[in-house]
């Protein structure tokens, strides 16, 4: 892929952003990523902003950019192996890169796609984009210390194929994304954590920590701006969200849930109570919220 600087790019940010989206080498898209993010704050610190958020760019067909490795499965398809190994803990990271890895072309999509939206809206998802390349940085070392690389396990597209159900609507993108897939994350970290932990594995544990922390805050954006589009809409938020997941016929949300991690995420009360009331009779472990397609 050409770089933002060489196709001229650098003064359009939204396009900057899908250059690095049309990227297919996984550490060339995260160091485009943190490129931008750079080049941006140091803009904003000097009162230059070029969002250019009245332009509507056109669609190209290469969309996302990944590498051809990891081989793309049906979720049923992963296979599951005990954490108390190191074949099962390798197995783990990979998943967890892989969401990582989508979560930052989740990110730049939303930041070149949509127009009309306040320059601090590509903003946030530049830098949810940012935090997100380097959680992937963080999962591809500890891959590469048990002797592995991203792409060497199969994999599902489960996150991604949302953001093409929500692609003519970022309000169904801010309901269903962040707030539906992402936020399983906030659910499925604290297990996992606590099953690496028992194995030993405490450098693993300590990446799980950065990722949860910083993964609140991204999902506190994704509420953040989905109140903001139902306010411009004149739509009551929870009724909203209950017609959007029909419509996109989003994953049914199912316990176990880290209620604490989703309240300081923006939840209120009346969401996390429907949220309870719809759960599944049988609690969902944290593999399986991974294989589904969520738990970033």
């Amino acid at each position: 892929m050409p770089s933002a600087e060489r196709t001229g790019v650098r003064d359009n940010w939204r396009l900057a952003a899908l250059d690095a989206l049309r990227e297919r080498d996984p550490g060339a898209k995260a160091e485009a990523v943190q490129a931008l993010h750079a080049l941006v704050r140091d803009g904003v610190s000097n009162g230059i902003l070029h969002w250019d958020a009245q332009h509507e760019i056109d669609v190209p067909t290469d969309l996302p950019g990944r590498p051809a490795r990891p081989v793309l499965v049906e979720p049923r398809q992963l296979e599951r192996r005990s954490m108390s190994t190191p074949q099962g803990r390798v197995v783990l990271l990979h998943a967890l890169a892989h969401i990582e890895f989508n979560a930052i072309n989740l990110a730049l999509d939303a930041v070149w796609r949509f127009p009309g939206l306040p320059d601090a809206f590509y903003a946030d998802w530049l830098t949810v984009a940012a935090e997100e390349a380097f959680h992937f940085s963080l999962l591809g070392a500890r891959l590469a210390d048990y002797g592995h690389a991203y792409g060497d396990f199969p994999a599902h597209n489960g996150l991604w194929e949302m953001c093409e159900r929500t692609r003519d609507d970022v309000l169904a993108r801010m309901a269903l994304v962040p707030r539906v897939l992402e936020a399983r994350g906030l659910d499925a970290a604290p297990p996992i954590r606590a099953r690496l932990k028992q194995a030993g594995d405490d450098q693993s544990a300590a990446v799980l920590d950065v990722i949860l922390r910083d993964e609140v805050g991204h999902v506190r954006i994704g509420n953040r701006w989905f109140r903001y589009l139902c306010a411009a809409r004149g739509l009551d938020p929870h009724a909203a969200w209950l017609t959007l997941a029909q419509q996109y016929r989003a994953p049914k949300m199912r316990g176990p849930f880290n209620f604490e991690a989703r309240r300081s995420a923006g939840f209120d009360d009346a969401e996390l109570d429907t949220l309870a009331a719809q759960a599944a009779p049988e609690p969902a472990t944290a593999d399986a919220r991974l294989r589904e397609g969520g738990g970033e």
